[in-house]
């Protein structure tokens, strides 16, 4: 419920963010009151362009000094730093500030698009409503990605999309207690969109054609190539955020000293400026001059990384679509004057383009192919979009370490999950831990001859098992006890009735909690009240580092034995370098 309560906020939250923009845009660039939306590509300030931008950025970057550090930066990978390192806790003001200094940003000029700082916006209210309701931090990180994706979902109406940008990029695990809130509050921030924005898809585009086998081919290896570039945008991002940190300025000033640069690119290409949601429709309509996609590709990659490398606030999505988009409408136009026979279509040229920009540089596979299926409606594209992401995701790992949504956090020592697999510890059960006792100890024993059984055994636990005479399990016999206790005194006299137990299917997961609940150093496995074995913890690792051995020595089959993929990770260590 509070999920869904969530939703219908962050909802209204974009609808607000976007008006905002808009009227922000107004007043900076054509000195209107004004909610209409319109980019800063009609104004007539001519050289004054380039302050617009700087002024908004000395507001961005006073209200980061003075407000919260946190609202720089690209919205995702806060989110996930958020959930890998501060228990899903978000500032409660970043609800108020990020999307302030977001339409800040963006009004005056910023090339960012409104999803990133509504996502983060929306994680920030998910994070605050679960801070107030006091859960777990388990439940609060569902929370924050229902509210981030939420925001997703009602900017874009891309339910499915938002979903799995959850699993992929903020939940690090797909299980019902996650993805069923995730999924309502994709659905309503879906149906926030269509209250709010109409039913129409965000980048609407003609029909694209059935691709030929020959084509299919083509954009496959398209998109391999923009993996490339897909990894080399993403490591510029921090090599330019980099170069901002040796200044001798503080932090503040650092975006007001890169919006220079979007001012004097948006003078000479005004395009380049704001949001960029139509140049994305443009490119998709296949009908864009070269100069339009070189514009767009190179002169829009500079204007945004140097901004977002100065730490302004702003998003990553729109950019790389802007971006990705076209790069691959102009390597199709040069395909189509190489090989006129290949069959390819611009326009699906520049979706699989902007698709394959954003697998490769985020590695959200799924998200990426699904976003561009629900925001165009074109089924058609779906073998394309499948096969020139998924080589741009391949190519783009071998080439980088991170992904331009987690080297943030890469670089400070923390990992974030690339593998979604099932855990090793609910898939072994006590009976597979389980070792025979190695001494055998009877509750009619004295502690005598319990002392002398341990004198002449290597018996390193802490708790010893007693059973009595028929091999009923009766109990634990800590050693503190036998060593304070009379030598004549039967064993029966200090084993504790009431001792925990396990049964042969428990798995490991409770083994562990069990251990650690009752202080015990062994647990004992019984069946039908006879005592089979014990479980300790040196067992538990050696049967998990088995598994993982065995699943390491799987991998290494399969990847370390062709020639191809050894030169491909050479490739990597010498890009790294």
């Amino acid at each position: 419920m509070q999920a869904l309560l969530n939703a219908i906020l962050v909802g209204i939250i974009a609808k607000g963010l976007v008006l905002l923009i808009s009227l922000i845009t107004n007043l900076s660039f054509y000195g209107q009151f004004s909610f209409e939306e319109r980019g800063p590509a009609g104004h007539h300030l001519g050289w004054v362009v380039v302050l617009v931008p700087v002024i908004g950025s000395l507001i961005v970057g006073v209200m980061a000094r003075f407000g919260s550090k946190a609202i720089r930066g690209h919205g995702i990978p806060e989110a996930m730093e958020n959930i890998i390192l501060n228990e899903s806790r978000i500032p409660p003001v970043i609800t108020l500030l990020k999307p302030l200094s977001a339409a800040i940003s963006i009004g005056t000029g910023g090339p960012f698009g409104a999803e990133g700082p509504i996502i983060a916006t929306g994680g920030a209210l998910g994070s605050f409503t679960g801070q107030v309701i006091h859960i777990s931090s388990a439940e609060r990180k569902v929370l924050l990605a229902a509210g981030a994706c939420a925001g997703m979902s009602a900017i874009f109406g891309s339910p499915l999309a938002a979903i799995l940008l959850a699993i992929e990029l903020l939940l690090f695990e797909f299980s019902p207690r996650s993805v069923i809130p995730v999924a309502l509050s994709c659905i309503a921030g879906a149906g926030m969109h269509l209250l709010m924005f109409g039913n129409d898809p965000v980048f609407a585009m003609p029909p694209i054609p059935a691709v030929s086998d020959m084509a299919l081919v083509t954009y496959v290896l398209m998109g391999a190539a923009i993996g490339v570039v897909a990894a080399l945008v993403s490591r510029s991002v921090y090599w330019v955020e980099d170069m901002f940190e040796l200044l001798p300025v503080h932090w503040m000033w650092w975006p007001a000293i890169g919006a220079v640069a979007v001012g004097v690119i948006g003078y000479f290409a005004p395009h380049t400026m704001g949001v960029g949601y139509d140049n994305i429709k443009t490119l998709l309509t296949g009908e864009v001059t070269l100069a339009l996609m070189l514009s767009l590709c190179v002169l829009k990659y500079l204007s945004w990384v140097i901004s977002l490398g100065s730490g302004t606030s702003g998003g990553t999505l729109a950019p790389l679509f802007t971006i990705g988009g076209a790069l691959g409408a102009m390597m199709g136009v040069a395909v189509l004057q190489l090989f006129p026979g290949s069959g390819i279509n611009l326009a699906t040229a520049a979706l699989i383009g902007m698709a394959a920009m954003f697998a490769g540089a985020s590695r959200a596979l799924l998200t990426a192919i699904v976003f561009a299926l629900e925001t165009t409606g074109q089924p058609h594209g779906l073998l394309p979009l499948i096969g020139a992401c998924t080589t741009a995701y391949f190519v783009s790992f071998f080439l980088m370490k991170g992904s331009i949504m987690t080297e943030k956090i890469r670089r400070r020592g923390i990992h974030a999950p690339e593998e979604y697999i099932p855990d090793v510890m609910q898939q072994i059960n006590a009976a597979m831990v389980a070792v025979q006792p190695e001494l055998s100890v009877k509750d009619t024993f004295t502690v005598a001859q319990v002392n002398i059984l341990l004198d002449n055994h290597a018996y390193y636990q802490q708790h010893l098992l007693v059973t009595d005479a028929d091999g009923r399990f009766a109990g634990y016999l800590d050693r503190q006890q036998l060593a304070a206790a009379d030598e004549n005194m039967a064993i029966a006299h200090l084993v504790s009735r009431t001792a925990p137990f396990l049964l042969p299917n428990d798995d490991i997961n409770m083994v562990a909690q069990m251990l650690e609940k009752y202080q015990l150093s062994v647990l004992a496995v019984i069946e039908d009240h006879q005592l089979k074995g014990m479980v300790t913890a040196a067992a538990i690792m050696h049967t998990y580092s088995e598994r993982q051995l065995a699943s390491a020595r799987y991998h290494s089959a399969f990847f370390g034995n062709t020639r191809l993929l050894r030169l491909m990770a050479r490739g990597k260590r010498l890009l790294v370098r």
